[in-house]
């Protein structure tokens, strides 16, 4: 008899320190049976290395939009996945998003994804004026509008030493959330 499919996720990180503990769920999430692969953009890869998240997924990253061999990874990626998650989601991938713009990882596998079919969720991280800047806020706007789900960022202590909304959403309830999203596909 052969196994149900494990559940697919595609977990994609930007550039923040907060990428550390986007690799705490990436291990939690592959542990508990979810098949996982990721993408990053250059910026993510000089907070963690393609190398910590290939060890942990046992997949190769999808990072450079042009390399040889690896054209077509944001059709094949985005048809394969069951759930996608910008994790961490800074201000600048937030507002590339929204723009429709399309020259790195993420933003390829944005436009090629089935929107109306397959979740995409932004797990924003930054700082807490740059959160609230017009800007942020009117792509967050228009993410929603589109069907995008925007999970809550914490309140706290940030990265710059100032306080405030902006903190990457703590890994383990991030867990909790994915593995209600996915958790029939994991029975």
């Amino acid at each position: 008899m052969n196994a149900a499919p494990k559940p697919r996720l595609l977990f994609l990180l930007s550039g923040s320190i907060a990428c550390y503990k986007a690799c705490h769920a990436i291990s939690r999430l592959t542990q508990a049976g979810i098949e996982v692969r990721t993408a990053a953009t250059p910026a993510a890869l000089r907070f963690v290395g393609a190398t910590t998240l290939e060890g942990l997924t046992g997949s190769p990253v999808f990072s450079d939009v042009w390399a040889e061999s690896r054209v077509m990874d944001h059709i094949h990626l985005a048809r394969w996945a069951d759930l996608a998650i910008v994790c961490p989601a800074t201000a600048n991938t937030l507002n590339r998003l929204g723009a429709g713009l399309a020259d790195d990882p993420i933003g390829a596998l944005f436009l090629a994804w089935e929107i109306q079919q397959k979740p995409w969720w932004v797990a924003p991280a930054m700082n807490h004026v740059m959160l609230a800047h017009p800007a942020t806020q009117t792509s967050l706007t228009k993410l929603r509008a589109m069907g995008v789900r925007v999970l809550d960022a914490g309140n706290g202590a940030l990265a710059c030493g100032e306080t405030g909304e902006g903190r990457l959403i703590e890994p383990e309830s991030l867990i909790l959330q994915v593995l209600a999203a996915l958790g029939p596909k994991l029975a």
